[in-house]
């Protein structure tokens, strides 16, 4: 302020110089003339001397009232200003460099009621704006809030207090230093509402399909199954006409369905209740119904949407069926999957796998195959059955692993001693990217996850790529795969491969230690043969027991040592019973070879005890907490590890969590349980 009186003092001092410099000019004109002429000089002297003596009292008397009418009409300018910016019909106000809002006009005062004044920091009464939304240059920043069920744009522009622009103190703000920053939020609530309901009224494309129409129909009598079918059409069109959609049956077990987007958050909201619906027909069918369901939203057309569609359904059948997924641009939501898989009883699918498999291993120059990181014996088992295939069709196949683990050696060295010629079996991760090129096959079994595998470098390398698992997919999965084979029902990856190999050639033969490693992978993965076992995987153990695989050398093998052993009887005897059904224990990693399979064993130990539903235990090694979670058949634990980036099946599942403490790790598990059984979400 001191420094605009200083500027608007010097220009009052230019106008009231001027009558000054007139009387002196005057003066010096009169002593001109006084030289020239006295007589004249004389009579022009009463003229010059009033020139004179009106300057001197313009200067010395009206002075002091110009300056004070200047500043009376500075003040009132500052009032019309403050006056017009209090009564602005948009929020407007002044903040410093620190977020700390120093004046606002009426509107924002209103806005900001219940706010205290001296703690009105803008980015903590508005959240959605950073300290970073400050604008650095000339342009303005800009950002959408709501509050108080309304919405606004906010723009934040720096100001620069001179010249034109409203000052400091004609808002009543005295600051010294700094940058002072303009405040505006405009309403766009009509705008936002109008783009909401028009986004609502958007058609999503869905479809429905009947996981097993085919296995219920042949379970019931013949003359039933037209009433069958028509119970199940009258489910889902009853479903589907509540929200006032279109059903279109496109099959005798497909649907197509056309429904409002503005629905979508009801079904979301029960859980898509037709799921559990259509389980409640029976007429005497010994199999219970169920569907998948899937849905694609959030595109700008119709024909994206019917894409986003079908990858979701393709989606839920991966994942084992009895579930829906929604998919859109950015993400994918699951809900449901609490029934076990049903296992297919035939077997053409894995016949034409088989096939297309050879072909392609017949049209590669090298195959290399690929388990997940710590690789267990059931990926080891299906590595070694695809080696087996690549060496029977005369192709150089290695298996990339840069460590074994201490159970796998013994395997290792009978597989490798009954190889023919120099071939390694294992090879570097290293040595792998280098072998990679156009003509390479990538087989990676008993994974579907990129970041999971061995090596994620010769995925993006290769271009040929197939995908032999028993996981539920995930929305991080191998998209460009030329062949993917990927069955949730199946107990094993190794169960897959003994079925392939029944299939690529009648004259097929696999070593003794090769049915041996295998079998040992389906007993692991079952549990001796107690978890997801069916009727195909007795037939695989089958087969395999006919190549030569012998019980007694697998359970040799798959002995644990005594350290192995006492660490898992620790895990058990330490184990916490929360919520009264679930159990929760820590497995030490330290002086163990294997300790991610010893923690599975853990979990494994601890569902024999009366009245644990679900176990979880957890395993600290290299930095990451490698989470085991078991059940037998009532806690689907695949969704609860879904929650943490993991996945699996409902009864054996896990995940990985980094940069969390063991404590909090517990900690975590057990919120997320606890909160998804009282939501009914396991």
């Amino acid at each position: 302020m001191d420094r605009k009186k200083k500027r608007t003092k010097g220009r009052l001092q230019q106008y009231l110089a001027w009558p000054a410099c007139f009387a002196a000019a005057v003066a010096a004109v009169n002593g001109i003339v006084v030289f020239v002429d006295r007589t004249a000089g004389l009579v022009m002297l009463p003229l010059t001397a009033s020139c004179v003596i009106g300057a001197g009292l313009l200067w010395w008397y009206q002075r002091t009232r110009l300056y004070q009418d200047v500043l009376n009409l500075t003040e009132d300018n500052a009032q019309i200003q403050r006056r017009i910016l209090s009564g602005l019909p948009v929020p407007y106000g002044l903040m410093d460099e620190d977020g700390r809002i120093l004046w606002g006009n009426d509107r924002l005062e209103e806005l900001l009621k219940g706010e205290k004044k001296n703690r009105r920091i803008l980015w903590e009464i508005l959240p959605e704006v950073k300290e970073k939304a400050l604008p650095t240059g000339e342009e303005p920043s800009l950002c959408h809030i709501e509050r108080e069920n309304k919405f606004y744009r906010l723009e934040i522009e720096h100001i620069a207090l001179s010249g034109e622009m409203v000052s400091a103190e004609a808002l009543g703000v005295h600051r010294e230093g700094g940058n002072l920053y303009t405040v505006y939020l405009f309403d766009e609530t009509a705008e936002v509402r109008y783009k909401r309901d028009r986004d609502d009224e958007r058609l999503v494309v869905g479809l429905i399909y009947l996981d097993n129409y085919d296995e219920v129909l042949e379970s019931i009598e013949e003359v039933r199954r037209s009433l069958m079918v028509a119970l199940i059409d009258r489910k889902v069109n009853r479903y589907v006409m509540r929200m006032d959609g279109l059903l279109k049956k496109i099959e005798k077990d497909k649907y197509l369905v056309l429904v409002k987007k503005k629905y979508v958050a009801a079904m979301q909201e029960d859980k898509f209740a037709l799921l559990e619906d259509v389980k409640t027909v029976s007429i005497g069918n010994d199999l219970t119904v169920t569907i998948s369901i899937g849905l694609g939203v959030g595109s700008g057309s119709y024909t994206k949407n019917f894409d986003y569609a079908r990858a979701a359904i393709d989606m839920a059948l991966g994942r084992g069926g009895d579930q829906a997924v929604i998919k859109d641009k950015d993400n994918i939501r699951y809900y449901g999957g609490k029934s076990r898989q049903m296992e297919k009883n035939t077997r053409v699918k894995a016949r034409v796998k088989a096939h297309a498999l050879r072909e392609l291993i017949e049209n590669s120059e090298k195959v290399l195959i690929m388990g997940h990181s710590n690789g267990d014996v059931d990926s080891f088992g299906a590595g070694v059955g695809v080696h087996r295939i690549a060496c029977m069709l005369g192709k150089h196949a290695h298996i990339v692993a840069d460590t074994i683990g201490a159970q796998l050696r013994p395997m290792l060295e009978r597989v490798q001693g009954s190889l023919e010629g120099d071939d390694r079996l294992l090879i570097s991760r290293e040595e792998a990217i280098e072998m990679v090129d156009s003509s390479t096959l990538i087989v990676v079994v008993d994974v579907n996850r990129p970041s999971y595998t061995e090596c994620p470098d010769i995925l993006t390398k290769g271009s040929n790529i197939v995908v032999l698992d028993h996981h539920r997919q995930m929305a991080e999965r191998l998209e460009n795969a030329v062949l993917s084979y990927v069955e949730p029902y199946a107990s094993s990856a190794c169960e897959l491969v003994a079925e392939i190999l029944q299939y690529v050639d009648d004259d097929l033969r696999i070593s003794s230690s090769e049915a041996d490693i295998m079998y040992a992978g389906i007993v692991v993965d079952t549990n001796n043969f107690v978890s997801k076992t069916g009727v195909r995987t007795f037939e695989a153990a089958a087969f395999l027991r006919r190549s030569g695989a012998d019980v007694v050398r697998v359970r040799k093998m798959l002995r644990d040592n005594m350290d192995d052993y006492k660490a898992k009887a620790a895990a058990v005897s330490q184990a916490e019973i929360f919520e009264q059904s679930f159990a929760i224990s820590v497995c030490e990693a330290e002086g163990l070879a294997s300790p991610t399979v010893v923690g599975a064993q853990a979990a494994n130990e601890l569902l024999n005890i009366v009245g644990v539903r679900a176990s979880f235990v957890l395993t600290p090694h290299n930095g990451v907490i490698y989470i085991s979670a078991r059940s037998i058949d009532e806690v689907n634990v695949q969704v609860i590890m879904e929650k943490f980036g993991g996945g699996g099946h409902m009864t054996i599942a896990g995940a990985q969590l980094r940069d969390c403490s063991i404590e909090d790790a517990k900690a975590l598990v057990k919120e997320t349980v606890t909160k998804m059984a009282e939501e009914g979400d396991i």
